[in-house]
């Protein structure tokens, strides 16, 4: 399992820790630099124009700031992107994603539950929400359960009643899976019953990642499956990345929580999009599921 080396954790850990200044414009100032963390950490990689966008500053101001978070040893900019430093920081933004909206992920990965039949062949994305059906699949086996997340195949392969194809190729440590010519090739020799994937950001009814081996990887697995279902907390909406994946109308079914706005809802449902409402207050788990309380479990 990922754990984020001590130095690393170091470095973020006194950025997030530090105190606010008195003066408020060093107070602003510090308090946006951490959300700057924190989006790059949530996305993996993001376009620098889109933080100008988020936080309603000039280009100038942030590139102040990004300076700043490389100078710390946090971030990376490189052509117009900025991403989690190469430093093994990448794979602490993993277990970032996977702490964030943990009731939501729960419940939309339960809800998702509702989707499958024993004897499927089922596609797994490496996302950290379609990453909480883990614990629930054996509850559906026998299945076939196909995934290039590297999590997931540790995860899966002593479940009873489960067996476990992995789609390898070229590994990416930021989001612990593979991806590329490689994996696309192997994922266009088989075919699934349904793919369940997630992704960074939606806008205008369209899904986007910044990443583009991830999109092409996971519209590899959409091609190949006979159902497609999304899995998208309602902080996934109004939000824009580099890269389209595909229209919300491709889907089978949109799984969000039910704190998703009602205007989101409602145009959705105007569209004719399938969505399924997961509700949180019933997601119920034994234990809250994150990458770091993973690791000590074991």
């Amino acid at each position: 399992m990922t754990k984020i080396p001590p130095s690393t954790e170091t470095a973020f850990d006194r950025l997030m820790a530090e105190k606010t200044p008195a003066d408020s414009r060093q107070a602003r100032q510090l308090a946006r630099r951490k959300m700057i963390t924190e989006a790059v950490m949530a996305e993996g990689t993001m376009r620098i124009e889109d933080l100008t966008e988020r936080f309603g500053i000039s280009l100038m101001t942030v590139h102040r700031d990004l300076d700043e978070l490389v100078s710390l040893g946090l971030l990376r900019k490189t052509r117009g992107i900025v991403s989690a430093a190469p430093t093994n920081l990448i794979e602490s933004s993993d277990i970032y994603r996977s702490s964030r909206q943990v009731a939501e992920k729960r419940a939309i990965a339960a809800k998702a539950m509702e989707f499958i039949e024993p004897g499927q062949a089922i596609f797994l994305d490496d996302s950290t929400t379609v990453w909480q059906m883990v614990e629930l699949l054996e509850s559906k086996g026998p299945l076939t359960v196909l995934t290039n997340s590297l999590l997931m195949i540790n995860e899966l392969k002593e479940v009873r009643d489960i067996a476990l194809i992995a789609l390898g190729g070229q590994f990416y440590n930021w989001c612990n899976a593979f991806m590329g010519r490689m994996t696309r090739s192997q994922i266009a020799q088989v075919r699934a019953d349904t793919v369940f994937v997630s992704m960074s950001a939606i806008a205008n009814d369209v899904v986007y990642h910044q990443s583009p081996e991830m999109v092409e990887t996971k519209r590899a697995m959409l091609e190949c499956a006979d159902k497609r279902i999304l899995l998208a907390d309602h902080t996934k909406f109004n939000h824009r990345a580099l890269h389209s994946f595909a229209s919300l109308t491709e889907f089978d079914a949109v799984i969000v929580d039910d704190n998703i706005a009602p205007e989101d809802l409602r145009r959705m449902q105007d569209k004719g999009i399938n969505v399924a409402i997961a509700e949180v207050g019933k997601a119920k788990p034994k234990t809250v599921r994150t990458l770091e309380s993973s690791d000590e479990e074991e």
